[in-house]
């Protein structure tokens, strides 16, 4: 059991900073080759950041531990709107400047709508797995319609101030992109190890341990992320940060890990993190729309409630374990 702490902590460490490498890299590669600013933001940054996820639920499911793979991706999802933009806002209060990802919010609704469907029964089949991913194709084309159109929104503007701050030569750029994705499974491995583990030396089920533990730790690096967006008032990134992670994880870490082997979760999942998914992503959507002139505006308070409510739920989580 101490070994298995050892890796998880060691695990969550080289996670975050090689995340953080390996998405510094992309981006700036990315830049070099002339990608538009939207774009680098909507996918490389929002969804290079969900890279955690992707590795250790794509490794938990080859494993044959898929519990761990959903648990991973709906708690990371839960994790994100609830602590994280919980957090950032209690720290500073998100304007919502950008229309791109006013739009972008309802088809995280859709997104999260059909991954509750599937999961009704307490299952995703590797059918359902195959039409996540191909949903994911799907908006990954619209995210690159809309960095093609969009090139003077207001998420441009902070994400060309976020390149001004940082020089970097494009040989740095793609050593550091190698570096942070070769560390990245490295760590990803040692966690998932870790976990499967951990689960088992306290009799819980490795979706529980999904939920929690490995939820928060490969949610780390948008956390970062977010609370230095928010210190550089550059809110609209911290957002998207968010919104990118959460498409990415329904539909690329569920579908993946669905496809390479059937998730069977019980449909406690569908009563409990689905739902609680579900309501947390309509909560965001109505707080980042205003009705007024002016800008949408999560404040503290509304931060301290979300912050509140993933505190409650993992106290849930950890009663109904024991």
């Amino acid at each position: 059991m101490v070994l298995a702490l050892i890796s998880v902590l060691l695990g969550f460490v080289l996670l975050v900073w090689s995340a953080d490498r390996f998405v510094e890299g992309a981006a700036f590669t990315a830049r070099f080759f002339g990608v538009p600013t939207l774009l680098i933001g909507m996918v490389v940054v929002g969804f290079g950041t969900s890279a955690p996820e992707l590795l250790v639920s794509t490794l938990a499911s080859l494993q044959g531990n898929p519990g761990l793979a959903l648990g991973n991706a709906y708690g990371s999802n839960i994790s994100n709107i609830a602590l994280i933009i919980g957090t950032t806002a209690l720290i500073s209060p998100i304007a919502v400047h950008s229309q791109v990802l006013r739009k972008e919010l309802p088809i995280l609704i859709l997104i999260t709508a059909l991954s509750v469907w599937q999961i009704r029964d307490g299952s995703v089949s590797r059918a359902e797995g195959l039409i996540l991913l191909a949903a994911f194709f799907v908006v990954m084309f619209w995210n690159i319609r809309q960095g093609m159109r969009n090139r003077s929104d207001v998420f441009v503007n902070e994400i060309e101030q976020d390149f001004s701050r940082q020089d970097i030569s494009l040989s740095k750029a793609i050593v550091s992109l190698i570096v942070g994705l070769v560390i990245l499974v490295a760590s990803s491995r040692l966690l998932v190890w870790g976990a499967v583990e951990i689960a088992r030396g306290l009799g819980v089920s490795d979706l529980i341990i999904g939920l929690t533990v490995v939820a928060v730790g490969t949610s780390l690096p948008e956390l970062a992320s977010s609370i230095a967006a928010a210190k550089k008032n550059e809110p609209d990134i911290a957002l998207g940060n968010v919104i990118g992670s959460n498409i990415f994880n329904t539909l690329a870490v569920v579908g993946i890990a669905g496809t390479i082997q059937p998730i069977l979760s019980g449909k406690e999942v569908f009563y409990r993190d689905a739902m609680v998914m579900s309501i947390l992503t309509i909560t965001l959507c109505a707080l980042s729309y205003s009705f007024s002139r002016r800008p949408a505006r999560i404040n503290r308070i509304e931060g301290a409630v979300l912050f509140l409510v993933y505190v409650g739920y993992l106290v849930y989580l950890v009663k109904s374990a024991l």
